[in-house]
């Protein structure tokens, strides 16, 4: 069984900077509000973000026994922008960790949250790739992670947006970001026309670079995509992954 409190934490430098700047003491906030006591907490909702997170603990249970607690956060209420959640995440936005086998140690924003586990948990390097070792593809793992997080997962929630919620019918705004949701679509099929993962020598290794992307993909036809045939090789991906038995389990959570 993986021990999270015999591991003492190895953050990159860089890493560990960034994260310690972002997170204010949160102890006081993370125990009254959920009960449990598994070594991580997450803040989350059914969306492709809150889903990215569940998908890797899930893939973090199944392969060193760690287990989590889950807190739902009822974003139709507006839960996330109550001063207890801004005090650990200014930006109001799920999902949140917290690392309680680290004096509670808050960790927001999706991409940040996957590099913290798989630093924190995957010392085997099954969901990502050792910065020293394989730095090539530690690399392009980061560039792929950081392409979704700034372009599909933006692109794609905006046409969502527009095709699901906006307070007026704006067709413009519509096909525009349905358009650029399917030109990166696009982008995800020549990379993966020979590939089966994003990452990786060869035809590539799961990784969290496929973790992160994955969701959105999942929700295409919610945003407006009836069917990924036009991209026979991220559809083979697609298919690829939630046949895995522990993205299945993500996707359901908070259940």
């Amino acid at each position: 069984m993986f021990s999270l409190r015999a591991r003492p934490l190895a953050l990159s430098s860089t890493l560990r900077r960034c994260l310690s700047s972002l997170a204010p003491d949160t102890t006081s906030t993370a125990k009254s509000l959920a009960p449990g006591n598994n070594p991580f907490l997450l803040y989350t909702a059914r969306t492709p973000n809150g889903r990215k997170t569940s998908i890797f603990l899930e893939e973090m249970k199944a392969a060193y026994g760690i287990d989590y607690d889950v807190f739902k956060i009822d974003i139709s209420q507006n839960t996330q922008k109550e001063p207890w959640y801004l005090s650990m995440n200014p930006n109001g936005r799920i999902p949140v960790l917290v690392d309680r086998a680290k004096d509670n140690f808050v960790v927001f924003e999706t991409a940040a949250i996957l590099l913290y586990l798989a630093e924190r948990v995957d010392t085997e390097h099954k969901f990502w790739f050792d910065p020293k070792q394989e730095w090539q593809e530690y690399s392009r793992m980061l560039q792929w992670i950081f392409w979704a997080h700034g372009g599909l997962g933006p692109m794609q929630g905006q046409a969502n947006h527009f095709q699901r919620a906006a307070p007026e019918d704006i067709p413009y705004a519509k096909k525009r970001y349905l358009d650029e949701t399917e030109r990166l679509y696009g982008v995800l099929q020549l990379r993966l026309a020979d590939r089966d993962f994003l990452a990786g020598p060869g035809r590539g290794r799961y990784s969290i670079a496929d973790i992160n992307a994955f969701p959105w993909v999942a929700g295409h036809q919610f945003s407006g995509v009836e069917s990924l045939e036009r991209w026979p090789g991220l559809n083979a991906w697609f298919q690829r992954i939630y046949g895995r038995e522990a993205v299945v389990k993500g996707m359901d959570i908070p259940n």
